[in-house]
């Protein structure tokens, strides 16, 4: 069983910047990949970004691309999403997640966080 844990969500101005973390906890020997997703309310979950266990394999969305960064930091099985340029847009839930595999779908992940609210005003 793996435990997630988000933090570093609040309130933001456009163009500002903020760093969302993940900590995980338990039997962290199983993740090889760990995502961040987003989900507004009665919105679907949207996928954000994801990062391999070797950490050179990463992933945006479109949406995301150039303005966020994932990293990871295993020592600390941490996971990190650095959000520039912020946009109104990005106001959303976020939530971290830990699988098996990289994807890009909410189903293949098995642990997920609790989510941290991020808002952003013009």
């Amino acid at each position: 069983q793996v435990q997630l844990v988000e933090s570093g969500g609040g309130l933001a101005q456009a163009g500002d910047s903020l760093r969302l973390s993940c900590a995980a906890s338990g039997r962290t020997f199983s993740i090889n990949a760990m995502a961040w997703f987003r989900q507004a309310p009665g919105k679907d979950r949207e996928f954000v970004a994801v990062i391999s266990r070797t950490g050179d394999d990463r992933y945006y969305a479109d949406s995301v691309k150039g303005r966020f960064t994932i990293s990871r930091d295993d020592a600390n099985n941490t996971v990190y999403l650095h959000m520039h340029s912020l946009k109104v847009e990005d106001t959303s839930v976020y939530l971290c997640a830990a699988g098996i595999i990289d994807a890009t779908t909410p189903n293949m992940y098995s642990y997920w966080g609790q989510g941290t609210p991020v808002t952003v005003s013009s």
